[in-house]
């Protein structure tokens, strides 16, 4: 269960994926095989794509999986490296906060409809908001863990995953 609650953006990203992968391939079935094709499989495509897009963004930014410039940072001493680690994720969570509130807005605000559907895009956008908070969570979690470390004088380590 605590496994769960640890990567429940891995499991549920992973139920969004798979449900992309059978509309998919039932849609192109039914296509060449049975000569139809129903209305709504590319809106479900689509939505559960954009929410595993996002929730892997989020997973794989808390495993400090994503792509990042530290050849400039290596080079500078150790204490200096400590202070830019810290003051970068201060910079995280100020910018997906930023984000996460602007994603808010914009979910909140939105009264457009799928056209075969015909329900909310809020409800595909919202991955988009979940993604956005979790990553500010993550981006304090990761600056109170640095700053601690940078006080004690131990390198920054990742969240246990």
């Amino acid at each position: 269960m605590r496994d769960l609650l640890k990567k429940f953006e891995l499991y549920l990203g992973s139920v969004f994926i798979s449900v992309t992968v059978v509309v998919v391939i039932m849609n192109v079935f039914t296509r060449y095989f049975l000569k139809f094709t129903y209305f709504w499989t590319e809106e479900v495509a689509v939505g559960c794509f954009v929410w595993t897009i996002f929730l892997g963004t989020s997973a794989a930014y808390r495993e400090r999986g994503l792509i990042g410039v530290e050849a400039i940072v290596v080079l500078l001493p150790k204490k200096v490296r400590k202070v830019v680690e810290f003051v970068t994720f201060l910079l995280l969570v100020i910018i997906s906060a930023i984000m996460f509130y602007f994603s808010l807005t914009y979910v909140m605000g939105s009264s457009k409809i799928t056209s075969a559907l015909e329900i909310s895009y809020s409800y595909i956008n919202s991955g988009i908001v979940l993604s956005f908070a979790l990553m500010t969570i993550y981006s304090v979690i990761f600056a109170v863990q640095c700053f601690k470390e940078m006080i004690t004088g131990k390198d920054c380590k990742e969240i246990e995953g």
